[in-house]
């Protein structure tokens, strides 16, 4: 079998660290590339010496992908992910989109450029397993409640509010159909700003403390009844391992945009 070959910016990251060394010892995937900043001209031994690899890290993914490259798995920046997307469509690559901070309307972008270009890009606010299954039961869960908000829990020192994992459950939910409002923003007296923001109908509300990592907790009302659904991930990075491995074996095989990892798990 013909392996896939990958180039990862971030590399030597939170995620991207644990990813790039599960990729050097992968059957079907092969490293092509792996974009670092600062170890820039680096041997990859440098930072992983059990591989067999004679990589440098490279300082753009201008550089690492003048390598055949089959998929770009981004885990950087908000300010460099959309440019890095643009330039590996333009560039015939499959990208898979692990760092967060992409607006809809960027989306909207890239969907209708990989769509031109034949490409396919494959990005899920969180590739947690469990954010995954998640996202998909509270999708199920909306079809049946009268209503429900998202509380996006974080470490204080977490750029993007909300979160990558916040946003995409608020856009699914929204898709699927909006919660009974029985008080409006506008009859709201007070703090308006206390009832969070307002994503396509869903509330959303980010908290950013010490001794949090990541979490998110979809609750849902009805008639006298309550559920919620949460997700809790701790300081491991392999926990977003595997989903991002599935995205990139997937995201070759398809065109345009696909977002939110449930749509693999349960494809």
């Amino acid at each position: 079998m013909e392996k896939i070959n990958v180039c990862i910016a971030g590399a030597t990251g939170w995620v991207g660290k644990a990813l790039t060394k599960r990729i050097l010892e992968s059957s079907d995937i092969n490293l092509s590339g792996a974009v670092a900043r600062k170890a820039s001209g680096m041997d990859l031994k440098s930072v992983f010496p059990e591989s067999n690899t004679e990589l440098k890290f490279e300082s753009s993914i201008e550089m690492a992908l003048k390598r055949e490259t089959d998929v770009l798995i981004d885990y950087t920046s908000p300010g460099v992910v959309k440019k890095h997307v643009l330039y590996a469509i333009d560039h015939g690559v499959s990208v898979v989109v692990g760092t967060s901070g992409l607006t809809d309307e960027d989306y909207r972008e890239i969907e209708q450029i990989a769509t031109e270009k034949n490409v396919g890009v494959f990005a899920a606010g969180n590739f947690a397993i469990s954010a995954a299954l998640l996202l998909h039961f509270s999708s199920i869960a909306s079809r049946y409640m009268q209503g429900w908000e998202v509380i996006d829990y974080a470490s204080w020192n977490k750029i993007d509010s909300p979160s990558g994992t916040a946003l995409e459950i608020a856009n699914r939910l929204s898709s699927i159909g909006k919660p009974e409002d029985i008080i409006s923003e506008e009859q709201t007296t007070g703090f308006k700003e206390s009832r969070g923001i307002d994503i396509g109908g869903t509330r959303v509300h980010s908290v950013r403390l010490p001794g949090f990592v990541i979490g998110t907790d979809v609750i849902f009302g009805g008639d006298d009844e309550r559920l919620t659904i949460k997700f809790d991930a701790g300081t491991k990075p392999e926990t977003y391992v595997e989903g991002t491995l599935m995205a990139a074996r997937y995201v070759i095989h398809m065109k345009g945009l696909t977002r939110g990892l449930d749509k693999i798990l349960f494809h």
